[in-house]
């Protein structure tokens, strides 16, 4: 009679051990996750980030917040961002609650495509990032992850970006 519930055991246990490698760590955060706009992640304790946008030129086209892990592997690399919050444009000063998904070091990315065509027009669009780091022609407007990279633990962190347009 034991054989049997011993056998059971032993195909649970074998099944774990075999499932275990298919189980995405707890530190695993997936990319390319749209989400929608919404306040709510910034209400409770985090962790979040309370986004205050100021300079937007105009209440045209899209401002779509982009959040990366505060890696060189990651920032600003086509694909590899983790969240995307697309709200339409207001000009002056908007706020964005952009959800986190785990303590640790990320950085943020902000444009503004004024005519919403999908592409960026060194003309007319503009652009942000967290700690606000200058831009010129010899960064390309490619700031290194170092001036950009910030921390959040389980909190709602405030964080101000200045929009910039040629």
């Amino acid at each position: 009679m034991n054989k049997p519930i011993f056998s059971t055991a032993a195909a649970l246990m074998a099944a774990a051990f075999a499932l275990g490698p298919l189980a995405a760590p707890a530190s695993a955060q997936q990319y390319r996750n749209e989400l929608r706009h919404s306040s709510a992640p910034c209400q409770g304790s985090g962790p979040a980030v309370w986004l205050t946008v100021s300079g937007v030129s105009v209440s045209q086209g899209t401002l779509r917040v982009q959040l990366y892990r505060g890696t060189r592997a990651d920032w600003l690399e086509s694909g590899r961002w983790l969240n995307r919050i697309e709200v339409p444009a207001r000009a002056g000063t908007m706020q964005v609650c952009m959800p986190v998904p785990a303590a640790g070091d990320y950085a943020i990315a902000v444009r503004h495509d004024v005519n919403n065509n999908g592409s960026t027009d060194l003309r007319t669009d503009g652009g942000g990032m967290s700690n606000n780091p200058s831009i010129n022609i010899f960064n390309l407007g490619r700031p290194s992850v170092d001036r950009t990279r910030f921390s959040v633990a389980r909190e709602v962190k405030p964080m101000s970006i200045r929009m910039r347009y040629m």
